[in-house]
């Protein structure tokens, strides 16, 4: 990794990513993964405060970026949440097949470079009558907003990580073959319209 993205990136994303409203939307997803959990994207440790240490038996940390996990130390310290750390990229999932009780995606599915394998990795190790929660931005279904999120994410991905502005979180994870149980698309009020459209809810193996 350059120093841009193991030195400086890794704090602009956790700044970003820790925004008043988008910790409230965090508070509302993360206390429901119960049981051994992999979080695909951990970075810098942001979901663990919301964590419930009496449903969780341990964390599986999925990060590949070594300044993110250098981050996460503070919050590891804070926490009585056992971790352990994967530093390999979403397409490649170290664990056995059926081995998670719950798979935890927040603001992670729109810089995974190829989406297709990472989520045939996740519903490989997800447990049968496992739960996937996801937490993303993505797509709007507005055609002004959505136009503008074509045409920037070029370029927004060369300074953000890989992110993309672009795509259809729902789409993406019934391609990969997870049925969506529940889903609220919302607006993060007062974020740009072009990165602030959510997409949260949860799924199953179909």
């Amino acid at each position: 990794m350059s120093f841009y993205e193991n030195r400086i990136l890794p704090h602009i994303i956790d700044k970003a990513c820790s925004m008043g409203q988008v910790m409230k939307l965090r508070s509302q997803v993360v206390p429901r993964a119960k049981g051994r959990v992999l979080e695909v994207g951990m970075g810098s440790g942001i979901n663990l405060e919301f964590y419930d240490p009496d449903r969780v038996d341990m964390v599986y940390g999925l990060e590949p970026s070594e300044g993110m996990r250098r981050k996460a130390q503070v919050n590891l310290n804070r926490s009585s949440i056992k971790v352990e750390w994967l530093d390999l990229p979403g397409e490649k999932i170290p664990l056995e097949d059926h081995s998670v009780d719950t798979i935890l995606l927040t603001f992670t599915l729109c810089t995974i470079p190829d989406w297709q394998a990472a989520l045939k990795q996740m519903k490989r190790v997800l447990k049968p009558g496992g739960e996937l929660l996801f937490l993303e931005h993505g797509e709007s279904p507005d055609q002004g907003t959505c136009k503008w999120q074509h045409r920037i994410t070029p370029g927004w991905k060369k300074l953000a990580g890989g992110c993309h502005l672009n795509r259809n979180i729902a789409e993406l994870l019934k391609q990969g073959g997870f049925q969506i149980q529940e889903l609220e698309n919302l607006y993060i009020p007062k974020a740009p319209k072009i990165a602030g459209y959510i997409y949260k809810g949860v799924a199953t193996n179909a």
